[in-house]
């Protein structure tokens, strides 16, 4: 396969989960998703692949700006999806620990629509709208 189709796969596979989480988030389907990783997991096999199947990585890269600049200017496509996978498997995982807690909060469900909706699309903001809303609902910062 190459990149371009397993990028096309990686942005599939992650879009049912987000729609069950915004539209039945207490299906048992999406409760399972939610608490079992699955499809963070299956992302993070296509991640592994990628980030090592150039080779061995420099870990050193990582320390600074220029280093991680010059990973993904050199790494070439492999580097660029895993790096997107690597996006596409966070922001799901903050998604669904936003739903979880919540429900567990009693929060209402169409409180957090609009932070799902910005996990999904930019993570941490997702996660930083929800920290508000439920630091608001519930009056406490914990």
């Amino acid at each position: 396969m190459t990149p371009d189709q397993v990028f096309q796969i990686a942005n599939t596979i992650v879009l049912p989960q987000w729609l069950l989480m915004g539209f039945a988030p207490r299906w048992f389907v999406t409760q399972f998703l939610v608490k079992s990783f699955t499809i963070p997991v299956l992302l993070a096999v296509l991640y592994a692949y990628y980030l090592f199947a150039g080779g061995p990585v420099d870990f050193a890269a990582f320390s600074t700006l220029e280093g991680i600049k010059g990973l993904f200017q050199t790494g070439g496509d492999g580097v660029m999806l895993a790096g997107w996978i690597h996006y596409l498997a966070f922001d799901l995982i903050a998604g669904s620990v936003v739903l979880r807690d919540a429900q567990e909060r009693d929060i209402p469900h169409w409180w957090v629509i609009v932070p799902i909706f910005f996990c999904f699309m930019l993570g941490p903001v997702g996660l930083l709208l929800y920290w508000i809303i439920r630091t608001i609902k519930t009056r406490k910062l914990s």
